[in-house]
């Protein structure tokens, strides 16, 4: 590689402060602390969201002083957040934090290695796609992205670049759904016919940010760059705050919520988007001028395209109104399943010996087999704070920043989640089934290439 300026610097530092230890007797931890600045992993953050404070920022926490990271800027195109991640960062990391006013000033800043990213749901992939232009290494969050048209170009984007790219699906970080994910593939648990996905719950206020909505005004923030790529309307203030109500700025549910449960099928299955989805639902309970529904349940066709009668179908379901805070995930064969709400496979349901004799046979019941010991159960809420799932996956990130190994939810992960949540949210906006053009990449609906 190329001795670019701060990697000769790194390397000149490294030479000098090694040949000062050895004649000072300096002892070797003294000299990491010594060396540990010029070393230093450093981070910027493109927007300052509740997700980034009460979920990435956390789970950062616990891993920059061993894997010696460091948070040095933050963007924001609102003036209040800027300020406010600003103060906040400057606060918890005891020295200045650089506001930026947008991405632009944050990339022409020097020595800034990476990037998280927690902006509105449609700019993650175009937010990626500035990252790894600008050489940067980034955790980009989840749905990445919501249009084919940015899924294509971020994914190409990031597959010609050499920089590590950590999709926000931290699941793919959990010791069960590793767990889970090595047994179907063993062929442990025989053919899956079929998987239900659910994600309920019951709060009046998801979404929703009156207070912040009454304090946001056009003239502190850049709505033109908010749009990015988007058709424009006039400034309000709801689709900046409460975007996730509101297409084209995010699918809602399918977004949200069925992009981290999909992920698991494509992953356990190899299979990388569906064949077909049919999907129903409604605005039933909230009508408070929201766009994307409260309530809605997606059909998914999963198989091989050249054979029809291999496959099996996938159900997510997901309401606001009601729910107990347990997202569901549970895997059907014909001999048992196995279930990510409990962590066990068992033979529920499955081919009993007395009904494979009278069919003439072989029972193909599934063991008991408890998951409970390495166990890391979904959490329902959007800041979890430091949980275990993106605690673990943002450690993941950190140490792939260091090692240059894909980390476990790589580029490909978040492009073939979006083609599902696309395929949804399809079916929802036009009342077709949604198909998957594989020759074109593109997602179909009533026979028309949907976009929005």
């Amino acid at each position: 590689m190329p001795l670019n300026r701060r990697r000769f610097l790194k390397q000149s530092t490294k030479a000098g402060i090694a040949l000062y230890a050895g004649i000072a007797g300096i002892s070797a931890k003294s000299y990491a602390n010594i060396l540990g600045a010029n070393d230093r992993v450093r981070v910027g953050v493109v927007g300052f969201s509740d997700r980034f404070r009460n979920s990435h920022f956390p789970s950062f926490m616990n891993h920059q002083q061993e894997l010696n990271f460091d948070i040095v800027a933050v963007s924001d195109i609102w003036k209040l957040r800027r300020e406010l991640g600003a103060d906040f960062l400057k606060s918890k990391m005891g020295h200045d934090v650089t506001a930026c006013k947008n991405n632009d000033e944050l990339y022409a800043l020097k020595d800034l290695d990476a990037v998280f990213i927690s902006t509105a749901d449609f700019q993650h992939a175009l937010h990626a796609i500035e990252a790894v232009k600008n050489k940067k290494d980034a955790y980009v969050e989840k749905p990445f992205a919501e249009t084919m048209e940015d899924a294509k170009a971020a994914l190409k984007a990031v597959k010609a670049s050499q920089q590590i790219v950590q999709i926000g699906s931290q699941r793919r970080s959990g010791a069960n759904y590793h767990a889970a994910a090595k047994f179907i593939q063993d062929g442990k648990f025989g053919p899956v016919t079929m998987v239900e996905l659910s994600w309920n719950v019951n709060q009046p206020g998801r979404w929703r940010r009156p207070d912040l909505v009454a304090q946001c005004k056009e003239e502190d923030l850049d709505w033109k760059r908010y749009l990015m790529n988007r058709p424009y309307e006039k400034f309000d203030p709801r689709k900046y705050l409460e975007y996730r109500l509101f297409w084209p700025y995010s699918s809602g549910m399918p977004g949200q919520w069925m992009s981290h449960q999909i992920d698991t099928v494509h992953w356990f299955t190899g299979m990388g988007h569906p064949r077909s989805v049919v999907a129903n639902g409604g605005i039933y309970q909230w009508k408070d001028g929201r766009k994307n529904w409260d309530t809605t349940t997606a059909v998914f066709d999963y198989g091989p395209e050249n054979d029809a009668t291999n496959g099996f179908q996938v159900v997510f379901t997901s309401r606001m109104h009601n729910g107990d805070e347990n997202p569901s995930e549970i895997y059907y064969s014909n001999g048992g399943e196995l279930n990510l709400i409990t962590n066990k496979v068992s033979p529920k349901g499955g081919l009993t010996q007395k009904m494979a004799e009278a069919m003439n046979m072989q029972a193909n019941l599934l063991p008991e087999l408890n998951l409970s010991d390495i166990a890391v159960k979904a959490v329902a809420s959007a800041n979890t704070g430091a949980d275990i799932l993106t605690s673990n996956h943002v450690r993941n990130w950190m140490e792939c920043i260091r090692s240059r190994k894909q980390p476990n939810a790589p580029v490909e992960a978040g492009y073939m989640h979006s083609i599902a949540c696309i395929m949804v949210n399809a079916a929802v906006r036009t009342g077709q089934k949604a198909t998957f053009n594989t020759t074109t990449q593109e997602v179909m609906a009533g026979g028309k290439v949907f976009k929005y």
